[in-house]
Parts: C-alpha cells; structure tokens; sequence
C-alpha cells in the first residue's frame, strides 16, 4: 500500500495549503489578503476535522485509484471509516471486520453475512451493526463521504455534520448494476450537502440534479508516474517482451476494448501487447490470446511506473459503451506524466482535453488504431510535444484537487452551522 509522507511536515495544515501560498506570489494585496482568508479558514477546518465515513462499492485494496488518493488525505487530519460491500459465505456469523492502514488513522470495515439473506434481511443486520459501532466508537460527530447510493439503504437513518457524495462513476450503466440504483441516486442527491463529480462530461450530465455539483476531474501524483521517465530495471515478467511494446494497466472488465485488441495483435504480428490489471466481470476465455498478448495479472500501484517506463506508447483501448459514456480515464494524465505518448479510443474526457489538445492520439478501429500508434511512436522525442504535455500537467494534481474539494466542505460546513 502506498504511503503518502506527509508526517515529515512541520504542520499538516500549512502543508495543505502550499498551493495557495504559490499562487499568493503573484496576487495584489487586497487578492493576498482573501488568499490569507481562505488559508485560515480551512485551516481552521482541517484541525478540527470531524471523523470521515466513506461509504464505497470498491475494495480499498484492490486499485489505488481516486478514493485512495482523496481519503489517505483526510486520514492525515482525522479518522476515517471506509466501508466496503458486505461479504457473504456459508455459514457466516453476522459481524464487522476491521483493519487499519498507515499507521491507523484509516480504518477498513466490511461486514460478514451469512449467505441466504434476502435484501431487506441483509439491510437489518447491517443497519444493527453499524449502529453499533458507531456507539462504540462513539462516533457522532462525522463526514459522511460517499462513492455507492445504494449504501442509502443502511445509512439514511444516521445524521453526519455534513454529506458529500463523489460521483465517480456512472455506477447504474455498469454491468450487474442493482436496479434500484437509480432511485437511490436521486434520494443521494436530496441528501447531499455537496456532489462532485469524477470528470466533465458526468458532471454535465449530473449539474442539473443539485445546486451544489462540481467537477473534479481525473488527476496525477506527477512524482510517482514521473519515475517512469527513467530508465528503470525491467521487472522479471515484462523483460523478455519483445519491442515495439504497448501497454495498458487497469481493470479488465466491460469497459476494456478485447475485439479492438484482438483487431491490433492480428494487424501487427509484430507489436506487442501488455495488459495489466484484474479482469473482472468478463469471462477470461473471453480475451484475445496470441503470442504477442502478454496478460501480466494485477500489479500494485508502487510498480506502475517501472513496467511503464518500459513501454513505447501507452494505449487506453476502452469500449465505446453505456460504461464507458462518462468515465474519466486517470490512466491519461499517468502515462503523460510517465513520458509515454499515448493513444485512446474516442472517450469524451480524453477527446476533451487531450485530444483537442493534441497531447493523446485518439482512433477507434484496430487499422486507425494502430496507424495512431506509429504516431505514437514518432512522437516519443518530439520536443513540441513535451513541453505542452509538462505545460498541461503543471496545473493538476490531488493535492491541488483535494484542496479545493476542502475548500467547498469548509465553506458548506460554515453554512450549515
């Protein structure tokens, strides 16, 4: 699991706010002084932050992805509560499990239920358990920080400081989506204090359904992916691929394109393929095979950068599906950041920006798919091409992200008291 260090700072607070301290450089005084405002007041916040309880769909060790990169943040101020989907299995006593990570501010919850439990029966016992952790944690003073509305079931009941629902993801066009995913969505949007939303084009979509919906866009931690810029030694499974190499790391499951890889690996004999990440929800005898498809499993997020760094051009073949219709990739903004060129099928929040940009390659058919790659290819020391990728990237990342979504629960939390 990856740590974020930010315990070597003389203050968690001031840390927080290095971003605005940057941008005060170049402000006048009266700009300065509502800079100093804003800087005092979340300060302020973050000391005395209430408890976060996360609410998710995902296992919190099974991708470092955007509830990491956010939540490992708070849990520098406060505790916080993440929990999973419930287990069932035969025979299981009705309890609730927890771990803890990073030294113990972060707190994983999943519930054991016995298998046979219709849902209203299921609802109960998690109702039943809940409550009783929060009196034995005594917790009554918390953040409730969403990513699944069907957490809404087991949780309407509780009364948080303040309600935040991240939309990451349009969860009801995914595969097996529960289906009164939708209804529930709509009773998360009278409920929630404040929505953001994992990309521009759900936040379209979603801006109309709550006065308080702001987009937040995938991000970067540049340092980390930037690693792959080095020449790094070869992990002992990707070493012996052959070049010209082309990889992609995520989760395997609707989303992922196996017809347009299928379409590549038989256009070009001769590329090859690495495909990283868990396949999920798609049958594994599903996906292409052939001699230059290379299926290396799931890595964690610490290895990332060493098997990009090996690649020539990093691809993002997505389906163009219900799943696919609001994602917002933060593999893009990784592999820029890794040095890699890179090429993806036509996903709105690629095409906008990067491909408007002209910093991805955007292509849809294996043939435009792979003459993208050649590209790709040519692109790697293309001088013009790096500095407007290092331009575009010097304005993102969670840290900045984060403060912002800070920002906005200060300010909400201040209106509601």
């Amino acid at each position: 699991m990856l740590k974020i260090d930010l315990d070597s700072a003389a203050s968690k607070a001031d840390l927080t706010m290095n971003r605005l301290n940057q941008e005060s450089l170049f402000l006048s005084n009266d700009e300065n002084a509502a800079v100093a405002a804003d800087k005092k007041n979340i300060n302020d916040f973050l000391t005395d932050l209430p408890d976060i309880v996360c609410m998710s769909h995902l296992r919190w060790d099974f991708v470092f992805q955007r509830p990491q990169h956010l939540l490992t943040r708070f849990a520098q101020h406060s505790n916080l509560y993440y929990f999973e989907e419930p287990m069932f299995y035969d025979g299981a006593e009705s309890r609730l499990d927890l771990t803890t990570r990073e030294g113990g501010n972060i707190n994983i919850i999943v519930a054991h239920l016995p298998n046979g439990l219709t849902p209203q029966e299921s609802d109960e016992l998690q109702i039943k358990l809940l409550n009783q952790f929060f009196a034995e944690r005594n917790l009554n003073r918390f953040i409730f920080w969403y990513y699944t509305p069907m957490a809404l079931e087991i949780t309407r009941h509780l009364k948080p400081v303040l309600t935040v629902f991240d939309c990451m993801d349009e969860l009801s066009a995914f595969k097996g989506a529960p289906p009164r995913l939708r209804e529930l969505e709509t009773e998360m949007f009278q409920k929630a204090d404040l929505v953001f939303t994992g990309g521009q084009s759900i936040y379209e979509a979603k801006k109309d359904q709550h006065p308080e919906v702001y987009a937040f866009p995938s991000s970067i931690d540049k340092a980390h992916f930037g690693q792959a810029r080095q020449d790094l030694p070869e992990p002992a499974d990707q070493a012996a691929i052959p070049h010209p190499r082309f990889g992609f790391y995520g989760v395997v499951d609707e989303r992922f394109d196996i017809e347009l890889l299928r379409g590549l690996a038989v256009l070009r004999p001769g590329w090859h393929f690495v495909i990283i990440g868990p396949v999920v929800k798609i049958n594994p005898a599903d996906l292409p095979q052939g001699g230059n498809i290379h299926y290396l499993g799931g890595k964690n997020y610490k290895e990332l950068p060493v098997y990009l760094s090996g690649w020539d051009v990093a691809l993002l073949p997505f389906a163009l599906n219900e799943s696919t219709k609001y994602i917002s990739p933060t593999k893009t903004p990784e592999y820029l950041a890794g040095g890699k060129p890179v090429v993806s099928t036509s996903i709105t929040d690629v095409v906008r920006p990067y491909g408007e940009l002209g910093l991805v390659h955007i292509a849809d058919t294996p043939e435009d798919f792979a003459a993208a790659i050649e590209k790709g290819l040519a692109q790697r020391e293309d001088p013009d091409w790096k500095a407007r990728t290092e331009a575009f990237l010097s304005g993102i990342s969670w840290d900045i992200t984060w403060q912002k979504m800070v920002g906005l629960m200060q300010d909400s939390f201040a209106e509601k008291k």
